[in-house]
């Protein structure tokens, strides 16, 4: 950006990302119907917005500044590229930005990429969150997670469930009932702050130091799915654990709602053996001592 352009308006944007879901993967087309029970955390993506005049009518009036990468680009909102970070370009699609605002965007997040913990649709719920702040019409927690998920999957072709952008864009605990893809009815668990502060002492999220596509996972367990019916028991199964774990973290139980997580984990192994690393067998069999 130009220091010489007058900044006048500042827009920032936080997104937690997920945890411990317990149902993962009912939510995903294949499964039609699901429920997930999943928990939003911090440090999370954080998103700023500077927006200045597009004085001199610019067509590739958004910068990004990607700092986990290293790496600035320019974006015409209104045709995105996605030969270069393709979901952040399609995230800038998906809102009109108006054409005499240039935008200068930075997006950081202290999480590894590839965790398993959802980063890329916060960051995606993060960027269209702040974007909707110079747009005409505001969208909901729900409909700014609907874009957000409907930018992976319509405009980029990638296979994902509801879940994470819900999460990001709810925060806290939250219980996903999936009635029909992508539709789903979202219940914010108001916990005790006993509850609450039990299990910020007992949850512990540990990166396994290796990065994973969560696509190319999802392509393997819908080809699984594809040869084996039985794989649907499971998915009916991990349903049920995401509604028993919800009543666990209602009562206060957390001794129940841990063996539901392994249950859960022992589901997750038995859809798919690459669900379960080897990374993360030595973390269980510590964990375990």
């Amino acid at each position: 950006m130009d220091k010489r352009e007058t900044i006048f308006k500042t827009i920032t944007s936080h997104t937690p990302v997920r945890i411990n879901d317990i149902g993962g993967w009912t939510d995903t087309w294949f499964s039609k119907q699901g429920k997930v029970l999943n928990t939003a955390v911090d440090p999370g993506v954080d998103v700023e917005i500077k927006v200045t005049k597009n004085v001199e009518k610019k067509k590739e009036r958004v910068s990004v500044d990607a700092k986990n990468f290293g790496e600035r680009f320019l974006v015409d909102p209104d045709n995105p590229r996605y030969d270069t970070y393709p979901l952040l370009q399609a995230a800038i699609g998906s809102l009109p930005v108006p054409e005499d605002l240039k935008l200068d965007i930075q997006i950081d997040s202290c999480i590894p990429a590839g965790s398993s913990t959802g980063t890329s649709a916060s960051v995606c719920v993060a960027l269209l969150g702040a974007l909707d702040q110079i747009t005409p019409q505001k969208h909901s927690a729900q409909e700014i997670a609907s874009l957000a998920h409907r930018a992976e999957t319509e405009k980029l072709g990638w296979q994902s469930g509801i879940q994470d952008q819900i999460c990001a864009a709810y925060g806290g605990v939250c219980l996903i009932d999936m009635y029909s893809y992508p539709q789903a009815h979202v219940s914010k668990l108001k916990l005790r702050k006993q509850v609450r502060n039990s299990l910020n002492s007992r949850l512990c999220l540990i990166c396994l130091g290796s990065e994973h596509s969560s696509s190319m996972l999802h392509e393997e367990v819908i080809r699984l799915l594809e040869n084996k019916g039985s794989g649907f028991t499971l998915l009916h199964k991990m349903k049920e654990l995401a509604q028993e774990a919800r009543h666990c973290l209602m009562e206060g139980d957390l001794d129940i709602f841990g063996k539901i997580m392994k249950e859960n984990n022992e589901c997750q192994r038995s859809l798919h053996p690459g669900l379960i690393s080897e990374e993360a067998e030595s973390v269980i069999r510590i964990a375990r001592k």
